[in-house]
């Protein structure tokens, strides 16, 4: 009886293990995103180098980046010579009382123009789309006399209410709704859901991304916002960070480490805001792309 034997089969050989290859165009491009990283990062390590520093080490020659005998004292005179922790409660309130309220609103219009069928729809987006357009240094004037008839000046309402709705924001929301399927909706309405069951059960739900990415950007806005606080307050119990830390700014010193340390402690709850929202941040912004 003849054996018959199997034709050898040959396996293509595999790569050495270690060997890594980078193609000459992933190479630059990799070295644009670290050159473009440390040129961001680098004023947040200065400031923060500036806030360990004296007064007199921060313009030293040779400048130094980091400090050769790093000091707090800095962060002890933020706490001391001005209500810091007062400008920081009013910061919380005033920007946490304007996302929330702007993520409702802006959600609101933002459903009307994506989902709702009604005479002069497009004319309204258009025209909240032209607002994006105007200056907010043209309208302060006049928000500033409105605010100051009705009796709002240094108020959290008065701070509050001009921002409870961005067209940005109903912009970026519309765009997402309109990527939704209609079958939501109708699935809804024929359980007998009205439109506003519709806009708070179905839609919202499903519009997490966006909404956590909207929340980040009126967050970090408001939080950073110096002129609006400064001109609608002037008493100093009012006032929020940014416009608290310009007690440290005279006409003729200007004292920079105290500036940087409360700048530093600033930064803390954007940071947290982001990191929370961070995985439905890019998702978020991705998905409310230009639409329909």
């Amino acid at each position: 009886m003849s054996i018959k034997t199997l034709p050898s089969v040959s396996f293509p050989k595999s790569k050495r293990s270690g060997s890594f290859r980078i193609r000459p165009g992933r190479f630059f491009i990799y070295l644009a995103l670290i050159a473009g990283s440390v040129i961001i990062l680098l004023p947040f390590v200065w400031m923060i180098g500036a806030s360990l520093k004296t007064e007199g080490d921060i313009f030293r020659y040779p400048l130094d980046l980091l400090p050769r005998f790093p000091t707090f004292q800095a962060y002890l005179d933020v706490w001391k010579r001005i209500p810091f922790a007062r400008f920081f409660l009013n910061s919380i309130i005033f920007t946490g009382g304007v996302t929330i309220a702007s993520l409702f609103f802006d959600s609101l219009t933002a459903f009307a123009l994506a989902r709702l069928n009604f005479k002069g729809r497009n004319v309204c987006f258009w025209i909240i789309l032209a607002t994006l357009m105007v200056p907010f240094q043209i309208t302060l004037i006049p928000l500033f006399v409105t605010i100051s008839d009705f009796h709002l000046i240094n108020s959290f309402s008065g701070l509050i209410i001009p921002r409870l709705t961005n067209a940005f924001g109903i912009f970026m929301l519309r765009q997402f709704f309109i990527s939704l399927p209609r079958d939501y909706d109708d699935a809804a309405r024929i359980d007998g859901a009205s439109n506003f069951r519709v806009y708070w059960q179905v839609i919202l739900p499903l519009s997490t991304p966006a909404l956590a990415s909207l929340a980040v950007f009126h967050f970090m806005y408001n939080w950073n916002d110096f002129l609006w606080p400064l001109v609608m307050t002037t008493a100093t119990e009012m006032r929020t960070l940014p416009a608290g830390l310009t007690l440290f700014m005279g006409q003729h010193v200007i004292e920079h480490a105290v500036l940087m340390a409360g700048a530093v402690i600033s930064l803390a709850p954007l940071a947290i805001a982001f990191l929370f929202a961070q995985k439905y941040f890019v998702r978020g912004v991705v998905m409310s792309g230009l639409k329909g």
